[in-house]
């Protein structure tokens, strides 16, 4: 490997000043409290969403300086931008009022089944089905319906701290793994299915089954933990909405199926996401409030990552070629934690000559570790955005989400090293 230029040094400093920045929005949030002068600014700081779209800027800044303008924009073109308009088309589509009445009647039809409490069953149904509904609807749909369902239906009630941070952390490890069981729908999969010829009966049989039976024990876990808590939440009578036409959600249902399989090709899903502002214009009175801002905090979180990432394969490919197909599995694991876990796998696919262990090793390791942080995987940021608020400060504390995902991990971890 030659030696890093100029620019890759900054941009490394960067990432890492982004990590930190990361972890300390929680500060932030209280300088709008105790500095009310600049509260505005502060307040923008302490968006984790903003973070990465914010350094990236910065880096793009430098740049202009550092390369020049025709460099900088020549990188710029060279980025692929296409899963951060995906995630902010699928969470918007996801979340709109006809999309969620389907998923909640689901949800409802299938807790009815189970031998449980009413919330009790809701919750495990939730934690449990919906993530592996990820490996069809894709990660940030799920992430999307899941978070909604949570926060209304849970997140609103006087729950502990301690299952708050346990909620979140086993949802983000949840959905990381639960999309593995096709190989379009986790990011880290789709980097490396089409070079490495991995289909459906490879997915399943491989790794889906694995991630479908660690799914479960974290859902069933995370229940049986709080299981007193959970006894004394009531849920409010569902109310069941039959004034939505039949077609709307049919057209509905059609748009976020067309997203999802035109999703490697942005003017077409793009296209379906337009018809559907069309038709959420045209019947205002069948929606609620689109989560347009949401959805935008998320794309450019995503973005900035995209950009950021870009600039860090010089030390992030020499860390992981050091590694044996062991030792992959968890330093892949580590790694993700600070960077997108679609990033490290797309390396992966750039290497020739990988053995199949070393493949299973690097790709089960990025969604083993895809729940660490809110950055560690694309749909994350979207269930923070839907969830952060119910949190004291209107933030997750990303210590304690980094605590709480552990255990999740470490199920997920075993039933891909063990099995």
């Amino acid at each position: 490997m030659t030696d890093p230029t100029l620019m890759q040094w900054i941009a490394a400093i960067l990432f890492a000043l982004a990590l930190i920045h990361t972890f300390s929005t929680k500060i932030f949030e209280r300088l709008t409290h105790t500095r009310p002068a600049h509260a505005g600014v502060w307040h923008l700081l302490g968006e984790v969403e903003i973070v990465f779209g914010f350094w990236a800027m910065i880096l793009i800044g430098v740049m202009f300086f550092v390369a020049g303008s025709e460099g900088t924009l020549a990188y710029i073109d060279s980025r692929n931008f296409t899963e951060p308009m995906f995630v902010f088309a699928i969470m918007v589509v996801a979340a709109s009022k006809p999309v969620l009445q389907v998923a909640a009647a689901s949800v409802r039809a299938v807790a009815r089944i189970l031998p449980l409490p009413n919330a009790t069953a809701m919750f495990f149904t939730v934690m449990f089905l919906v993530p592996l509904l990820g490996s069809l609807i894709t990660e940030p749909a799920a992430m999307t319906v899941a978070a909604l369902t949570l926060r209304d239906q849970f997140y609103s009630k006087k729950l502990s701290d301690r299952f708050k941070y346990a909620i979140i952390g086993v949802l983000f490890v949840n959905v990381s793994i639960g999309g593995t069981l096709t190989p379009f729908a986790a990011p880290p999969v789709l980097m490396v299915a089409g070079p490495w010829g991995w289909d459906l009966a490879f997915m399943i049989t491989q790794i889906g089954w694995k991630a479908a039976l660690a799914v479960f024990v974290n859902a069933a876990a995370v229940t049986l933990l709080f299981r007193r808590e959970l006894a004394q939440i009531t849920l409010e009578q569902a109310k069941t909405d039959d004034s939505t036409p039949l077609l709307l959600v049919l057209a509905h249902l059609g748009i976020l199926l067309g997203i999802v399989i035109f999703l490697h090709h942005p003017p077409i899903f793009m296209g379906f996401f337009l018809l559907f502002m069309g038709i959420a214009t045209a019947y205002p009175q069948y929606q609620e409030r689109l989560i347009l801002r949401e959805g935008l905090l998320v794309a450019f979180f995503l973005a900035g990552l995209v950009v950021l990432g870009g600039q860090q394969q010089w030390w992030l490919e020499t860390v992981l070629m050091k590694m044996d197909a062991d030792a992959v599995f968890w330093g892949a694991t580590a790694l993700t934690a600070i960077t997108d876990n679609a990033a490290l796998t797309y390396l992966g696919s750039l290497v020739q000559g990988l053995t199949d262990e070393f493949k299973y090793a690097l790709v089960t390791g990025a969604v083993t570790g895809g729940g660490l942080t809110v950055i560690a995987n694309a749909p994350n940021p979207a269930g923070m955005s839907i969830l952060r608020h119910r949190f004291s400060d209107n933030t997750v504390n990303p210590l304690k989400l980094l605590i709480s995902a552990i255990p999740p991990t470490l199920v997920a971890a075993a039933a891909f090293r063990l099995l």
